[in-house]
C-alpha cells in the first residue's frame, strides 16, 4: 500500500492568491466612478530644500581695517622716534651745593636720633629745547642704606637751560635706628674730623615737553652718595655740622 495516503504533498508557495479566494489589493474604480471622469491626482509632497552652506562673512573690511591701524600705528612710532633724535633730550643735572645738620642726638643704647638736616639741591636742565616738569618729589637722608628722615617738597618747572635750587628740610625726631647705623655713626664721628657720609635720594615723576610735543611721565631717580658732613672736632658732643666739600657734590641721575 503507497504512503502517499498519509503524508499530503505540501503546498507550492508561489506569491498568488489561491484558488477561489479574494485578492489582496484593491480593484481599480472604474473611470465612471469618478464625478470628473479621472481619479484624483495623487497628494503633493514637496521637495526637501537643498543644503545651504553657512554664510560667509566679509573679511575683506576688517583686513583692511587691521592694515590701516597697523599703518597708524607704525607711523606714530616713527614720529616720535624723529622726534626724539631731533630734540634729542637729556636727563636734569643734580648736585647737593650745600648742607648743614643741626640737633644732632644719637642714643646709641636706645638706638634713637635726632636731628634736622638743611639741604640745598641745584637742579639745571641741560636742553636747549625741552622743558622738564617735576611732580611728587621726595628728598632723604640715609646713612649707608638706611633712610634716616625724609620729606615731599613742592613741584616744580625748569624751562629750558633754567637752574633751580632745591631747599629741603629733613627732619628726624627720635627716628629708630638699627645698631649697626649707630655704631658707624659713632665711628665717625670719633675719628679725624668727625665726619659721617651720608647719602641723599631724590625721586620725582618728570614729563619733557617741546611745544606740542610731550613725553610720558617717567621717575627719575637721583643718587648723591658720600655727602661729608664735618662735625668739627671728632667728638660725639657736637650737634651741628656743615659741608665738608667746597665743590658740590655731583648726583648719579637715572631715569
Amino acid at each position: 500500500m503507497s504512503s502517499s495516503a498519509g503524508n499530503p504533498k505540501p503546498a507550492v508557495v508561489t506569491g498568488y492568491p489561491a484558488s477561489g479566494s479574494a485578492y489582496p489589493y484593491p480593484v481599480p474604480q472604474p473611470t465612471s466612478y469618478y464625478p470628473n471622469g479621472a481619479p484624483p491626482p495623487p497628494p503633493f509632497y514637496p521637495p526637501p530644500p537643498a543644503y545651504a552652506p553657512p554664510p560667509r562673512y566679509n573679511t575683506t573690511f576688517l583686513r583692511r581695517l587691521l592694515s590701516i591701524a597697523v599703518a597708524v600705528f607704525i607711523l606714530l612710532g616713527l614720529l616720535a622716534l624723529i622726534f626724539w633724535l631731533v630734540l634729542r633730550p637729556r636727563l636734569p643735572e643734580f648736585t647737593v651745593s650745600s648742607a648743614a645738620v643741626t640737633g644732632f642726638n644719637l642714643s646709641a643704647q636706645q638706638q634713637q636720633l635726632s636731628a634736622t638736616f638743611d639741604l640745598n639741591i641745584t637742579v639745571h636742565n641741560p636742553n636747549h629745547k625741552m622743558r622738564i616738569y617735576y611732580e611728587r618729589v621726595t628728598a632723604s637722608v640715609l646713612y649707608s642704606s638706611d633712610i634716616l628722615s625724609e620729606n615731599s617738597l613742592a613741584p616744580f618747572y625748569q624751562g629750558t637751560g633754567e637752574t633751580t635750587v632745591l631747599k629741603a628740610r629733613l627732619a628726624a625726631l627720635g627716628w629708630y635706628v638699627n645698631s649697626d647705623v649707630a655704631r658707624g655713626i659713632e665711628s665717625d664721628r670719633g675719628r679725624g674730623d668727625g665726619s659721617v657720609r651720608f647719602n641723599v635720594r631724590v625721586f620725582s615723576l618728570v614729563r619733557f615737553r617741546s611745544g606740542a610735543w610731550r613725553t610720558r611721565w617717567h621717575t627719575l631717580r637721583v643718587y648723591c652718595n658720600d655727602v661729608p658732613i664735618g662735625f668739627g672736632n671728632g667728638t660725639n658732643a657736637t650737634t651741628t655740622g656743615h659741608l665738608l666739600s667746597s665743590a658740590p657734590n655731583k648726583c648719579v641721575v637715572n631715569l
